[in-house]
């Protein structure tokens, strides 16, 4: 296969805007067949805008979306592409397999509606009415909804809210079976955890722009590998920012956080500078990473209370 063909989705320059605000800002992003990919974002960041470009909802003011080298919509048309959205509304007087064995039947080719009840987990609800359904079941049947015509992309926004823990894990084992058989699947969360345990990529948006993307290990070596936190004991923390390794510096009350490329350099620079009380070393965390990488530019010192950081 040639570049393209291996290709499931392709933004190049994609923009959208609504009046002054671009939420979709010259966005490039390729995802290869039978990938997992997770997008992440603060809310407002331009995750919602780039699946509804994805799936055809909108139409790019500038640049160009493709599904298999096709426009958006051919694919939709053609059964290629499945969507998991927040805001669907299943038809509630409709029992479970009535709903899924109708869209089913709108598909080239299906899957069989057993087998998408089963992989949502929700085979013991196949007779049961929508309205009757608690809030983490309808999202289960949004799965299997999204599942019902076997499409080769998979789209799932917020897929797991609603969902408790339990319910949670029987999901990603549905996704992740579904991805083994060579499928291809984009799915936005605000669990982070979930990014970094699910995903083969991490791609994360920030005012409708990629600012970075990679594995979890490799967005946290791109934060900074660790941090180091002490107590202050009412040192003035002017100048930790300039000490050797330290890309950012956060206050919390009396205590400072150091994010660090070099946190034995950073750690004997400290030492160097007196009596050192509650010192910790640890790895940055994808949380930590992600609040680095959509907030504080490199190397500016923030407090807690900053409202840039999410």
């Amino acid at each position: 296969m040639t570049q393209t063909e291996n290709t499931a989705v392709s933004f190049t320059g994609a923009v959208k805007t609504y009046g002054e605000v671009r939420a979709v800002d010259g966005l490039d992003l390729d995802i290869g067949r039978g990938e997992t990919v997770a997008l992440l974002g603060r809310n407002g960041a331009g995750k919602s805008t780039t699946i509804g470009l994805l799936l055809g909802l909108y139409e790019p003011d500038a640049g160009t979306v493709e599904l298999f080298g096709a426009a958006p919509e051919r694919s939709v048309r053609a059964g290629r592409v499945g969507a998991m959205l927040q805001d669907a509304r299943p038809v509630p007087r409709a029992t479970v397999g009535e709903l899924v064995t109708f869209l089913a039947s709108r598909y080239p080719a299906p899957m069989p509606v057993a087998r998408a009840l089963e992989l949502a987990g929700i085979a013991d609800l196949a007779g049961r009415r929508v309205n009757r359904l608690s809030g983490g079941q309808v999202q289960r049947v949004r799965f299997a909804l999204a599942l019902a015509g076997d499409p080769a992309l998979l789209v799932l926004d917020e897929p797991t809210a609603a969902l408790d823990v339990e319910a949670r894990h029987a999901f990603w084992d549905s996704m992740r079976a579904y991805a083994r058989r060579g499928h291809t699947v984009l799915f936005s969360t605000h669990y982070l955890e979930e990014a970094d345990a699910h995903a083969d990529r991490i791609v994360i948006i920030d005012r409708g722009r990629i600012t970075a993307e990679g594995t979890g290990e490799e967005l946290r070596r791109a934060a900074g590998g660790n941090l180091v936190s002490l107590d202050l004991a009412g040192r003035d923390p002017e100048g930790l920012a300039l000490l050797p390794g330290v890309r950012s510096v956060q206050i919390d009350g009396d205590r400072a956080r150091l994010r660090t490329d070099d946190s034995d350099a950073t750690v004997v620079a400290l030492a160097e500078l007196g009596a050192i009380r509650g010192l910790e070393v640890t790895p940055a965390s994808l949380d930590d990473a992600f609040l680095e990488l959509t907030s504080a530019p490199k190397g500016r010192s923030h407090r807690s209370h900053d409202p840039e950081v999410v």
